[in-house]
């Protein structure tokens, strides 16, 4: 990996937080404070503060859905995709847009899922078989 992002979202309730992106996500936690708590998320800094989250509205038009915007996420090997995708189904979390194959065929086909953390934040999370995909024209 070249480079780590870091992004800083405002969650109304970190006990919440904290179950959904370690206990289900499987993220590990770094530093933390009575007010935040940074955590390892796939490999990227994400600090959650206490706040209120950043409003969104299904306006991304990719193929036939529309997309909560804004929204992060991260793109997985094919096979770590599937194997979350299954434990996210298996705890039946809710999904914006449950796990597909999008461009199916085409180059950057990927396997995709939408999904609101407790606090409305939108992730998407997106598989590659290759890594060439993720900006294939």
């Amino acid at each position: 990996m070249a480079s780590v992002f870091h992004l800083a979202l405002n969650v109304t309730d970190l006990e919440q937080a904290r179950a959904f992106y370690i206990g289900l996500l499987g993220a590990t936690e770094g530093r933390s404070a009575e007010t935040w708590v940074d955590i390892d998320f796939f490999g990227h800094q994400v600090s959650l503060h206490l706040g209120e989250p950043f409003s969104t509205k299904a306006t991304g038009r990719v193929g036939d859905h529309l997309v909560p915007m804004p929204h992060f996420g991260v793109i997985l090997p094919l096979e770590q995709f599937k194997v979350l995708a299954k434990r996210l189904v298996d705890e039946r979390l809710k999904f914006e847009i449950e796990p597909f194959v999008r461009f199916k065929g085409e180059p950057g086909e990927q396997h995709t899922m939408f999904f609101r953390d407790p606090c409305g934040n939108p992730i998407e999370i997106k598989g590659f078989a290759e890594q060439s995909g993720i900006f294939a024209g």
